[in-house]
């Protein structure tokens, strides 16, 4: 497949899209995983919640890929300044991950009913930080680790620009090796003495490097990918419908033939998910895609506007998370019903989780100088206000000058 110019100017709607799903999903699973710790054990709506989980367990990955696919797409084609690139990228999702860390430890801590204890509160965010182990933030830490070896991805399919599908297909069986030791080989072994992103596995970007790789190719073979996808997406959408439903029969297969731990039966680092999620994966583009081709033909423009709007502030929605998502451990723990009508709630919950998130990094977005903690910093004074100080300056300067003579 040869190589083409990547898309520089034109803007992907189809990435909005892709991006409201991916986040939409992440926290539709940890509202799942909500439910499911209150309602009764044993009960039948515990089982539907664990049964249906793995299905959700693509949206991980999805943002996996669209971190390599936006990054490529950026920076493909510019002139490496490799330096300002790490500066930029270090300091715009640093100060929102450090901001966010020390918030919700302060959040969580309150909110537990705990004393704060300041040596205590500063030793335990330092612990955070530099395992990104609290909050959802181990994206954080896996996408510095991106950000480190980047030029590298870059590199490689500069230098060997005539062999994309073979890096492509190398990166998949690389990956599927990956986890079939995770799966069936690493519970055997002892990793307490292991570096803590080896032992933390799910910490380490060589653990994800397959969606960063069909990120990076997809972006410099946009055209190809698209038309591939367009031309097979009835049989992409099929399989992807069998895989998802196929999440179930993996989930009784690893309890009942394996006798897995419930951990081990959820996980994501599964040779079937990892297939499973790349055919996700392809078909959200696909919807992407539909989406984009619909905004010239009648979309409801209030739609897009909402698909836009939480576009803009979805990594805002992923940093801020934490604080719905308690909140609504802690309305379930106070209210007892039966399981039932706790899991027909679901939606209801699903609602505040997405609704509190959007909210609150919206609030960031609009109000300077919060935008700084979702990685949208604002300008206090705009372009066209500071052209306006500077002309009044003038012209103070100006009538003082005509006085004097």
């Amino acid at each position: 497949m040869a190589e083409v110019k990547t898309r520089k100017k034109k803007y992907l709607h189809e990435v909005d899209l892709m991006r409201v799903l991916f986040i939409g999903g992440v926290l539709l699973n940890h509202t799942t995983t909500a439910f499911k710790n209150n309602v009764g054990n044993g009960s039948g709506s515990e089982l539907f919640l664990e049964a249906t989980h793995l299905a959700l367990h693509f949206t991980r990955m999805g943002f996996m890929f669209m971190t390599g696919l936006v990054l490529v797409l950026n920076y493909y084609n510019k002139e490496h300044h490799w330096l300002k690139f790490w500066k930029k990228r270090y300091i715009s999702v640093g100060i929102p991950y450090i901001g966010w860390n020390a918030i919700m430890m302060w959040f969580t801590t309150i909110t537990a009913g705990v004393a704060l204890s300041w040596p205590n509160y500063f030793q335990n965010l330092y612990d955070a930080i530099i395992h990104g182990n609290k909050f959802y933030m181990y994206y954080i830490l896996v996408t510095f680790q991106l950000y480190l070896i980047f030029p590298l991805l870059v590199y490689m399919f500069k230098k060997f620009k005539n062999h994309h599908v073979a890096i492509l297909v190398a990166s998949a069986i690389i990956q599927l090796l990956l986890v079939i030791g995770i799966k069936y080989w690493l519970p055997g072994v002892d990793r307490s003495s292991w570096w803590y992103l080896f032992r933390a596995y799910g910490m380490n970007v060589l653990v994800y490097q397959f969606y960063f790789v069909a990120g990076a190719f997809v972006a410099i073979h946009y055209d190809q990918v698209d038309k591939f996808i367009e031309k097979n997406h009835r049989v992409i959408g099929w399989s992807t419908l069998a895989l998802a439903i196929g999440t179930v029969a993996l989930f009784f297969g690893n309890i009942n033939i394996l006798h897995l731990s419930m951990s081990a039966t959820l996980s994501i680092h599964q040779p079937f998910i990892f297939i499973y999620d790349t055919f996700m994966i392809v078909f959200v583009f696909w919807i992407g895609r539909q989406y984009a081709h619909a905004r010239n033909h009648g979309f409801p423009n209030w739609l897009e506007k909402i698909i836009k709007n939480m576009s803009k502030v979805s990594f805002g929605i992923y940093l801020v998370q934490t604080i719905p998502v308690t909140m609504l451990y802690g309305i379930l723990s106070v209210i007892h019903l039966p399981s039932i009508v706790t899991l027909l709630l679901l939606p209801v919950g699903y609602a505040f989780v997405l609704g509190g998130s959007f909210l609150i990094s919206w609030f960031c977005y609009k109000v300077p100088p919060f935008g700084v903690l979702i990685g949208r910093p604002q300008r206090i004074f705009s372009a066209k206000k500071a052209k306006g100080v500077v002309e009044n300056v003038r012209n103070n300067e100006s009538i003082k000058q005509t006085v004097k003579e």
